[in-house]
């Protein structure tokens, strides 16, 4: 196929006119001839451009690409932190930026956002902004290897755009998966917080509206009313020290502390200052294996927290004629660089299921059983906060019937790492 052109022929034209002037108004004859030549010249050069120019093909829509055209645009948005998609007007991806790949593994050029981001929700909010030219908002549920809360932005692009003509919607998406998970963590929190408070406060109130009317000349329960006041008013107190301890943890949870630590002097102060404890539940506490030094870097305070919490609980549960063995100087090839600290106590067990939620804020086994012995619910949650803290770990191993094994793992301090035994 060739073009065809006229970009010659009005010149033709006009040299012909000439010619045929000069051959009306004179009489030299050479001048017509080279008029005549020049004439047949031309119309050979129009001849010759009509077989040697190719027709170009008709315009076609800019191909789907992966990358935009060299240059500091595609730099900028290769390295935006927020995930960047562009789609076709048919809906297929035309570009993705590197995290829109790292947030979703299966996105690729040319694939339709339909089999990428399978949520009703955000496909009717995709089809409104195409079919409104309008800017959408919507969050939504996606199936990323586990459950992600996404929320996408979803724009209409310009005419004449980089991405070529056939691109027509810009998609920006935000995890907020983290975020939402915080505020349900706070939600509950605050519930779980005030329910705990209310239940004490409650009993208080009705007991003191008690003394003041049928009580008031009944000497016998005055006593055992106040008695029942004073239990629920420390149960409030200790509520509150565990909120405000978990505070302030959580405040520091970003500074690792550089102080160095015996782990076996703590569990030893531990075990002095729970004697009472331990003889009045008739429960015998003994320190096993080597009393060596076991040094780790640490907050000497958060850590005394973290035994005083498992060694009082291991007491508590273990029952009448009960036995708690500590265990320091634990190593292991799977916690390298750390030493560990065992706590095991004789108590009824757990149950597996319950593991994973131990650590969790409020949670009980026994709401009940919890509160007879004293317990806040935050004692354990207490402990994995400090822990994290210390870039250290909490294990927990259960057998029913036969007790439960808390074992923490600590960072060791650098003048003697431990050597890890084989498991």
């Amino acid at each position: 196929m060739f073009r065809k052109t006229a970009s010659y022929l009005p010149l033709a034209c006009v040299m012909g006119l000439l010619a045929g002037l000069i051959a009306t108004f004179t009489d030299s004859g050479w001048i017509v001839g080279v008029a005549a030549f020049l004439l047949v010249l031309l119309f050979g050069m129009f001849r010759d451009v009509q077989t040697e120019i190719p027709e170009l093909p008709p315009e076609q829509p800019a191909p789907l690409s992966a990358d935009l055209p060299l240059g500091f645009g595609r730099a900028m948005l290769r390295g935006l932190p927020s995930p960047l998609i562009v789609l076709s007007r048919k809906g297929r991806v035309i570009y993705a930026n590197s995290a829109a790949e790292a947030l979703v593994s299966h996105v690729e050029v040319g694939a339709h956002i339909s089999n990428i981001f399978r949520a009703p929700e955000f496909v009717a909010a995709l089809g409104r902004a195409q079919a409104s030219g309008q800017p959408q908002s919507v969050a939504f549920a996606a199936r990323l290897g586990t459950e992600r809360i996404l929320e996408a932005q979803i724009g209409p692009l310009p005419k004449g755009n980089d991405f070529g003509v056939t691109a027509h919607t810009i998609l920006q998406i935000e995890d907020r998966t983290q975020a939402r998970r915080m505020e349900t963590l706070r939600r509950d929190f605050i519930a779980n917080a005030s329910h705990e408070l209310r239940t004490p406060l409650a009993s208080i109130i009705g007991y003191i509206e008690t003394l003041r009317g049928p009580a008031q000349d009944d000497p016998e329960a005055q006593a055992e009313f106040l008695g029942i006041m004073a239990r629920q008013a420390a149960r409030m107190q200790r509520l509150v020290d565990d909120l405000m301890s978990l505070s302030r943890i959580e405040l520091n949870a970003h500074q690792r502390p550089d102080g160095r630590c015996d782990l076996t002097e703590l569990a030893a102060e531990c075990i002095r200052a729970l004697a009472p404890s331990s003889l009045l539940e008739d429960v015998q506490v003994v320190m096993a294996g080597a009393a060596a030094p076991c040094f780790v870097v640490g907050d000497r305070d958060q850590l005394l927290q973290v035994l005083t919490n498992l060694i009082d609980n291991a007491i508590k549960y273990s029952g009448q004629g009960g036995k708690v063995t500590i265990t320091p100087n634990m190593t292991s090839s799977r916690h390298p660089g750390q030493w560990g600290l065992s706590v095991q106590d004789t108590g009824p067990g757990i149950a597996r299921e319950h593991l994973p939620r131990l650590t969790e804020r409020f949670y009980r086994i026994s709401a009940a059983k919890s509160r007879d012995k004293g317990g806040t619910g935050l004692g354990l949650a207490i402990v994995k906060h400090i822990l994290n803290r210390h870039g250290g770990r909490l294990d927990i191993d259960s057998t029913l019937g036969e007790g439960s094994t808390f074992t923490i793992w600590v960072p060791s301090y650098p003048d003697r790492d431990p050597e890890p035994e084989p498991e």
